[in-house]
């Protein structure tokens, strides 16, 4: 059985890598897709195509409408999507992408420190599963897929 894993969160650890390299590690039949994780690049995406605009407001606009063609097709098209809250950013972005997921019945895994637990409650509540670590998600997507713990 083949998935397709959508990514979603922060942008500055290697907690996608980690998820990706355990998963070929574990014989995974997944493949894993993302939002552009290139912050700049993310930012101008919309400036960069259709101009630049009057404000940042404006810029800021078009570029999320830009990135969210990407992102909206790919968790449409996921089996599972996985949202990383990380330590130093606010990721409102993240949030959407959670609430999105969740709203299209779509099985979420969040994954965060436990500091983020009283802030993420109600998007955890949506989660089939709250994961502290990368290679936690491995184990859960191991189980999903093959029916095996550990």
């Amino acid at each position: 059985m083949s998935w397709q894993v959508y990514l979603s969160g922060e942008i500055h650890t290697d907690w996608r890598e980690r998820i990706e390299r355990g998963a070929a590690a574990a014989g995974l039949d997944v493949r894993f897709t993302a939002p552009v994780t290139d912050h700049a690049a993310s930012d101008a995406a919309g400036s960069a195509v259709l101009g630049a605009q009057e404000s940042a407001f404006w810029n800021d606009h078009i570029g999320a409408g830009v990135n969210a063609i990407r992102t909206r097709t790919l968790i449409d098209r996921a089996d599972v999507v996985v949202v990383r809250f990380g330590e130093q950013y606010r990721q409102w972005n993240a949030a959407f992408d959670a609430g999105y997921a969740a709203a299209l019945g779509k099985p979420l895994i969040t994954l965060h420190p436990p500091e983020h637990d009283h802030a993420l409650k109600e998007v955890d509540r949506a989660a089939l599963a709250v994961a502290r670590e990368p290679e936690q998600v491995v184990e859960i997507l191991r189980y999903a897929l093959a029916g095996v713990a550990g």
